[in-house]
């Protein structure tokens, strides 16, 4: 997919007008209602509102002028209509990534096979009206109509529209690259497709749909966080509503002063509940999603993306995320009494039916090498398998050759070919299992070539460690998340590759089965757990699996079974996912820290000020040696409004991520944010009553 086009700026005016809109429209009680800290401020900005109205009529609220009380009520109302802005901005991100999404989205015609019945053929057919099992006919510059997965045939397929990558990718039946998506256009060749989807359930529409802002669900820290709040704005709307009639009492004993204010209260309130956090929450949550889409990720839900914060197990496959995954055969070392032109012979034609990127290398080492292949009636082959590890070919005799037997060729892992032989009562020699180690110890891959029961050689196959990921690996051991590496290579290649690479496990001759095992194993033991994959055989530990990231190119079977989807299909991208998660509740947490702090300086700013006129010793609490009573509610009502539209750039791009352990991470959120939090009120409030004073509003 192309990533979404949006505005150069969060602030440009195509979100803006739209923003500003929502605002107001969402002064609705039942869209207030959903956010209980808001809540008490538009209830506060209301009774504000009819204190002036009742101030019009009578002398003042209890002491207070009109205008005071209206200021104070605009005010509140700002601080309402400033969170509702946030919120509708980063909803309109989404929104706009959303339309984006809309404009790949094309209906086309589509040939359906007819039922036999309506007699052989392909009948014309919108893609609207294709059903879950359709069968379908796409050729050379057709556009797949629907998600579905490929039954026959194999062609070239321009993806382009939905990952964004120019080069063409083949797609075929069988395999881990049989999953073709709506949208895309087949350029070469043809193909027959199974739909796997109905219409308005493809992966674009589900794209659509999880980017919408109105399709975000509360995370479960989202809700924690929300309940704190609650309690933290329930302890001080109680501390509040006594005030009052201690006030009363006080000013009755002491013959002096005047009570205070429901303005003076209701501001006093607002200013002390954590306003700056309730009011940028849900946008913290919204931008989340939107950063992850940014990446060309698509998160099915909140929760995803957060989880992707709290992951402290990391599972990652060996090839082409450690590696650059384009292992090539580079040399045979046949067994002692093996002929090397026998050795190239099998497995030549034991790897004729491994169409993976090593199978065919060893195939065109063996010609390199001078081995010829034969065409040979009654061939059977054997197609590698992620349980039996191997691949091959069963020759029948007269047409062998070799030793005039019937012959079982078979290529593959050397333990699983070491099995193989040996239940048909062969042994592996000495020899070749010490050439298999030393081409393990050299972080090289063996694979086993046997002939029947009889174990011809080693096949060498070299991979490269990519640059610079043994450092992030670092980073992420840093940040106390632990690397796993997942391979399907003996134990000495995964011990000298993980060494290479700087992991701190790994798990050897991984079957689905032992991938499924370990996911369990680390949850049992309270830890979250992320991992990749893209083939059918991934889809048990991809649901397993805490944060799932299914490759955008791998089957639908993956693709359902995961709770993201990368786009670019790069498995290296899963260490994004995770400090993009990191990314979001860094910002969430420095957020809440900076909102906490803030209420020491309204503290001081408010309470000297309601009273002082009982209790003038309270003078002294005045440190910011604020103008009057009335100028020091004031400037704290309007810091406390604008605190909210200064910290909507850093709702939305997020805290800038850190790869530091968690320990550092608090010291330093402490440090900006909780002591930003004490200091920056003390100097905006200070700069707003000097210049209510230089205006005269006070």
């Amino acid at each position: 997919m192309n990533k979404p086009s949006l505005p150069a700026s969060m602030f440009d005016a195509t979100l803006m007008r739209p923003a500003l809109w929502a605002a107001f429209t969402k002064l609705s009680p039942r869209v207030q209602f959903r956010n209980p800290v808001m809540f008490i401020v538009y209830i506060g900005s209301i009774l504000t509102t009819l204190l002036w109205l009742h101030s019009l009529d009578f002398d003042g609220d209890t002491g207070m002028p009109p205008a005071f009380v209206l200021a104070v009520s605009i005010w509140l109302w700002f601080t309402v209509l400033f969170a509702n802005f946030a919120e509708a901005l980063a909803e309109g991100r989404s929104k706009a990534q959303a339309a984006s999404l809309r404009g790949l989205r094309k209906d086309t015609w589509a040939k359906k096979l007819q039922q036999p019945r309506h007699g052989a053929g392909w009948l014309p057919i919108q893609a609207p009206e294709l059903r879950r099992g359709d069968v379908v006919l796409v050729e050379a510059q057709d556009v797949v109509p629907l998600d579905g997965e490929v039954i026959e045939g194999v062609a070239s397929v321009d993806e382009s529209a939905i990952t964004g990558e120019s080069a063409p990718v083949v797609r075929e039946s069988g395999g881990d690259f049989s999953a073709v998506t709506g949208g895309t256009r087949v350029l070469s060749d043809w193909l027959v497709v199974r739909i796997s989807v109905n219409p308005g359930e493809s992966f674009l529409d589900r794209m659509i749909g999880m980017v919408e802002a109105a399709k975000r669900q509360k995370t479960p820290n989202e809700i924690a966080l929300t309940i704190l709040l609650v309690a933290l704005t329930l302890v001080f709307l109680v501390v509040t509503a006594t005030l009052l009639p201690f006030s009363q009492f006080s000013v009755g004993a002491a013959g002096a002063g005047t009570v205070v204010s429901l303005t003076a209260l209701v501001a006093l309130l607002v200013c002390l509940i954590p306003t700056t956090i309730g009011g940028l929450l849900s946008a913290v949550g919204v931008a989340g999603m939107s950063r992850m889409l940014q990446a060309n990720v698509i998160a099915t839900s909140g929760r995803a993306v957060e989880a992707a914060g709290d992951v402290d197990v990391l599972l990652l496959d060996k090839t082409g995320t450690i590696t650059h995954g384009n292992r090539q055969a580079s040399a045979f070392f046949p067994a002692p009494g093996i002929s090397a032109e026998r050795l190239w012979r099998a497995a030549l034609a034991a790897s004729l039916p491994d169409e993976t990127p090593e199978g065919r290398s060893i195939v065109e080492l063996a010609r390199r090498n001078g081995a010829v292949e034969t065409a040979v009636e009654g061939v059977r082959f054997v197609a590698f398998s992620a349980q039996t590890r191997m691949s091959g070919v069963d020759l029948p005799a007269p047409a062998a050759n070799l030793d005039d037997a019937p012959v079982l060729l078979r290529k593959g892992a050397v333990e699983a070919v070491r099995k193989h032989v040996e239940s048909l009562g062969g042994h592996m020699a000495p020899e070749t299992t010490r050439a298999a180690q030393e081409v393990s110890r050299r972080g090289s891959t063996p694979l086993a070539v046997a002939d029947g029961a009889r174990v011809l050689g080693i096949v060498e196959l070299k991979d490269i460690v990519k640059t610079g990921i043994k450092e992030r690996f670092a980073e992420l051991r840093r940040m106390g998340i632990k690397t796993v590496m997942i391979t399907g290579d003996n134990k000495l290649t995964a011990a000298a590759i993980a060494a290479e690479a700087g992991v701190d496990d790994f798990l050897a001759e991984a079957t689905p089965e032992d991938k499924l095992a370990l996911i369990r194993q680390y949850q049992g033991e309270g830890r979250l757990v992320a991992m990749t994959g893209d083939g059918t055989n991934d889809a048990p530990a991809l649901a397993q699996a805490d944060v799932a990231v299914a490759m955008g190119s791998g089957t639908q079977a993956a693709k359902e079974a995961g709770n993201m989807v990368d786009l670019d299909s790069n498995p290296t991208k899963l260490l994004e996912v995770v400090e993009t998660g990191k990314a979001l509740l860094m910002t969430r947490g420095s957020l809440t820290t900076f909102s906490i702090a803030n209420d020491v300086a309204k503290y001081f700013a408010i309470i000297p000020a309601i009273f002082v006129s009982t209790y003038p010793q309270l003078g002294a609490l005045n440190l910011m040696r604020l103008a009057s009573p009335s100028s020091a509610i004031l400037s704290a009502v309007i810091f406390n409004a604008l605190v909210i539209v200064f910290l909507i750039p850093l709702a939305l791009k997020g805290v800038r991520y850190r790869p530091v352990g968690a320990a550092a991470l608090l010291r330093r959120n402490l440090a900006i944010y909780g002591l930003g939090g004490l200091v920056v009120p003390f100097i905006g409030i200070k700069l707003i009553d000097w210049l209510l004073v230089a205006v005269h509003l006070t």
